[in-house]
């Protein structure tokens, strides 16, 4: 049984699954909440289930890459399970699990079965998303980078494949990317329900992260702003 935490996007999200098969799923999908609602839904699930948390037997959390806030929250509230209940923690590509909710599912959305590939986009803000492309097996063929979208970003893939995106960050991506092989698929955002059968391989494999000094794939380093409203300004 496995606590899958994902916390990368603007949705805050916690799913508890048995054996790969999600049992119940808590998120909410309107905003940076997460410090608020990551832990109450944790409680909800057991609650909601009557079990006990000392039944799990590991947690995976979402390692990356996405908003920097985001991350250290999801992973700080996973590293203090695991701690506390001394289970190993499992770390799952953001990117990954979108990719391979979608690949499974790609009657649901209309998609072709060959000659497809699959790309998945967290927004990175203005014109720049997290990305990487993965083949019809999950295979990821391009790796993770932030990547300033234009015109031709995907060109030499494009010669021989059609190229399915999704993601918070691929709605902006629309007016840029206008190769007739390009597919866009709307309202596919992250969730901690698309974690369930990576983190059971991950398990079964025993590819354990150390719970003392994991830290997520944030990229980019952080990058502080300054408020429009300063109350200090002279």
């Amino acid at each position: 049984m496995i606590l899958n935490i994902e916390s990368s996007t603007e949705v805050c999200s916690v799913s508890l699954a048995r054996d790969g098969e999600v049992v119940d799923t808590v998120e909410n999908l309107t905003g940076q909440n997460h410090s608020r609602l990551l832990t109450v839904f944790i409680e909800e699930i057991f609650n909601r289930l009557n079990i006990s948390m000392s039944d799990l037997d590991a947690v995976a959390v979402s390692g990356g890459p996405g908003s920097y806030t985001g991350l250290r929250i999801g992973v700080a509230s996973a590293k203090g399970i695991c701690y506390a209940l001394k289970k190993p923690l499992i770390s799952i590509t953001s990117l990954a699990s979108m990719a391979h909710h979608v690949i499974k599912n790609y009657r649901q959305y209309n998609l072709p079965e060959d000659n497809l590939l699959y790309c998945p986009m967290i927004d990175a803000r203005r014109m720049e998303v997290y990305t990487a492309i993965f083949d019809r097996e999950g295979k990821m063929v391009r790796e993770i980078q932030a990547k300033i979208i234009g015109p031709d970003s995907f060109e030499s893939f494009f010669r021989e494949n059609k190229i399915a995106f999704f993601g918070n960050g691929s709605d902006k991506c629309k007016s840029i990317i206008t190769n007739p092989n390009a597919i866009f698929l709307d309202d596919v955002k992250s969730s901690a329900a698309y974690m369930a059968e990576l983190s059971l391989e991950a398990f079964n494999e025993k590819k354990f992260e150390d719970v003392a000094y994991y830290e997520p794939f944030y990229l980019k380093d952080f990058v502080a702003t300054i408020p429009t409203k300063n109350v200090f300004r002279k």
